[in-house]
């Protein structure tokens, strides 16, 4: 997977023990924010690694619209935030 995009993080630990992670995509052709909640504290790498794979998942959820081969509907997502910059 070919990724154009920077993204762009900042961390900030909540109350009830869990880290907000706010991100920013900088991709020149759709630049998006968004919000992940994670439970445990984890390296930069691999917060970065998670919000480009529920990207991925995102992408390719919107993509098959296969009527013939139906995938399984995604179930809401309510850790994982994405809008349009």
């Amino acid at each position: 997977m070919k990724t154009t995009e920077k993204i762009n993080i900042t961390t900030k630990n909540l109350a009830s023990g869990n880290c907000q992670v706010k991100f920013f995509v900088e991709d020149e052709q759709k630049p998006q924010y968004g919000y992940l909640l994670i439970s445990e504290p984890k390296p930069v790498g691999e917060i970065i690694l998670e919000i480009q794979n529920r990207l991925a998942q995102r992408q390719a959820a919107k993509q098959n619209i296969n009527p013939l081969f139906p995938i399984e509907p995604v179930s809401e997502d309510h850790n994982f935030y994405l809008f349009s910059a």
